[in-house]
């Protein structure tokens, strides 16, 4: 990609000269010289620096998506030439959210990098919304996650199902009157909950309890609210959260009720504080997918990554 734009490109991401100038390598006045030449070239303003942090102008958003379409164009001739040198070389970059960069990618990401020490590996940990930006523009590869994306934009390489369940502080009240329904932590690793024999607990016995929640936006927030709407009650919520395990944790001290997903259970030590439940509800099951952009060219690193997990 042409210096200058790589120079704008950098601004934009950091949404700072200063930040941007320091990943760069280089000082601040040059890089704000740099960035004013390209302006001077294509004729109009990319960033308005009269907010604060600065932002793009109209035109800027324009130029930045020209700026993408060119470096997806870049990154396929680049993956192609490292096709032809069959992985003695490349890149890969994956992304994800705290739950799957902290415990569903790590393994595979190791088993990748025994077969394959000569391609750079690149983790992201960001939230989903974020990270979807990074998979369309190009700066990501795969993007493992558990909720559905747009098929005409990206495809998908199934992982797994995942099921959500109801994670209950062990010393709240309402579990003596649930004991036939009450699953452990070992129930999940060995499967009991996927068994059709063991019964769906109904949520209306939890509605006097504190529920703490993900903020909305996200997958398992968007499944709970359908969940307590097919309950027919609002819950009472005590916390809304980032992230899942942050939501398992504070459950774990006893402050309230979450929706946690077996993927999460199964990675996590046993816990004797701790109670679950299987839910009746469509929206408790859900696919984790690998998903990568439709239009960009599959690098020989990415298939082979895909077809070992």
């Amino acid at each position: 990609m042409f210096q200058g734009m790589r120079y704008v490109y950098e601004v934009y991401k950091e949404m700072s000269f200063s930040k941007a100038a320091r990943n760069l390598f280089i000082s601040q006045p040059s890089l704000s010289a740099a960035v004013k030449k390209e302006e001077a070239q294509i004729g109009f303003p990319i960033f308005d620096r009269s907010s604060n942090p600065i932002q793009l102008t109209d035109l800027g958003k324009d130029y930045i998506r020209s700026i993408e379409i060119i470096m997806d164009v870049e990154n396929g001739f680049q993956n192609y030439i490292n096709d032809m040198r069959e992985l003695k070389s490349g890149s890969l970059s994956i992304g994800g959210t705290n739950l799957f960069t902290s415990y569903v990618l790590p393994p595979l990401i190791s088993r990748f990098n025994e077969q394959y020490p000569q391609v750079h590996l690149n983790l992201m940990e960001a939230t989903t919304a974020e990270l979807t930006e990074r998979l369309f523009s190009g700066s990501l590869d795969l993007l493992i996650d558990n909720r559905s994306m747009d098929s005409s934009v990206y495809n998908k390489r199934s992982f797994c199902e995942e099921h959500l369940l109801l994670t209950v502080p062990a010393r709240f009240a309402v579990n003596e009157t649930m004991k036939n329904y009450a699953l452990t932590a070992t129930d999940i690793r060995e499967e009991r909950h996927l068994n059709s024999r063991i019964p769906p607990v109904s949520l209306e016995h939890f509605q006097n309890e504190s529920f703490l929640l993900l903020k909305g936006g996200n997958d398992t927030r968007e499944r709970a609210d359908r969940i307590f709407h097919n309950a027919h009650f609002l819950p009472k919520v005590r916390l809304e959260l980032d992230q899942q395990i942050t939501a398992y944790n504070l459950s774990r001290q006893g402050m309230g009720i979450s929706f946690s997903s077996d993927t999460l259970i199964r990675h996590v030590p046993d816990e004797e504080h701790l109670v679950y439940y299987k839910l009746n509800h469509q929206d408790a099951f859900r696919e984790v997918n690998f998903y990568y952009k439709r239009s960009r060219y599959m690098p020989k690193v990415v298939s082979t990554f895909l077809d070992m997990i």
